[in-house]
């Protein structure tokens, strides 16, 4: 039988390396290191911020050029949801213990994983600013009716204060990035999904992510990217 609470003891010698990029920007970044550190995964954090030549400079430690990378002893697993189920074989509190919300949980962040691209290219993550759309375009609206859609789906079915339950889970992870970009771009959802947002916006992993990202230097591409289709109408960095 597997025990869902502990993780297993050989994962206490393994040293983990999650490599990232800005945390002001990098929404890919945000997924596995919140779920490593809400879940007392210890790991050691390597910052390479964004510059002219990506893919080069994150080519040395990451095969496709992208970030986040996790790096595990002699081993190397890229691809945000690769890097959660490779962290789940040792520690099964990365998903939830119920089958059913289990299933759901999975189903769910590979949604995100492969979806939203309209709310991505629309509402690019910014920790530090605060943006007004110019319009919310149907393909956009569609987005936010499904987020809303699945997110009260998972406050319903399980009860809890997080997506699939009681507990912090990796659909909570890969959902991050959206609760920033709900609240960077305003955006209007029901009453129990910006109760959602605004419990998960406070938790203190995830402030201390906030934090960082807005004392670090801008990179003008992704600040572009932000106000493509909005207005900036406040940013809390002084720099």
């Amino acid at each position: 039988m597997i025990n869902r609470c502990n993780p297993n003891p050989v994962t206490e010698m393994t040293v983990y390396t999650l490599f990232i990029a800005n945390k002001n920007y990098s929404s890919w970044s945000l997924r596995p290191w919140l779920l490593m550190a809400m879940l007392n995964i210890p790991f050691e954090e390597n910052i390479a911020l964004f510059g002219d030549d990506n893919w080069n400079a994150f080519r040395r430690f990451s095969p496709t050029g992208k970030v986040p990378c996790l790096q595990a002893d002699h081993v190397t697993i890229w691809d945000s949801l690769a890097i959660t189920e490779f962290l789940a074989e040792s520690y099964p509190q990365v998903w939830p213990s119920n089958i059913r919300a289990r299933a759901w949980a999975r189903s769910a962040a590979a949604e995100m994983h492969s979806g939203f691209g309209v709310l991505r290219k629309m509402c690019s993550m910014n920790c530090s600013i605060q943006v007004q759309l110019n319009e919310i375009t149907a393909d956009l609206q569609k987005d936010i009716t499904r987020i809303d859609e699945l997110w009260n789906e998972g406050l319903q079915e399980f009860g809890g204060n997080f997506l699939a339950g009681n507990e912090f889970t990796a659909v909570d992870a890969f959902f991050a990035p959206v609760v920033l970009r709900i609240a960077a771009y305003g955006l209007k959802l029901s009453d129990a999904v910006m109760a959602y947002c605004d419990f998960i916006q406070q938790l203190t992993a995830l402030q201390a992510w906030i934090n960082a990202g807005q004392r670090e230097p801008r990179h003008e591409a992704h600040e572009e990217a932000c106000l493509l289709y909005g207005q900036m109408t406040h940013d809390v960095r002084k720099m």
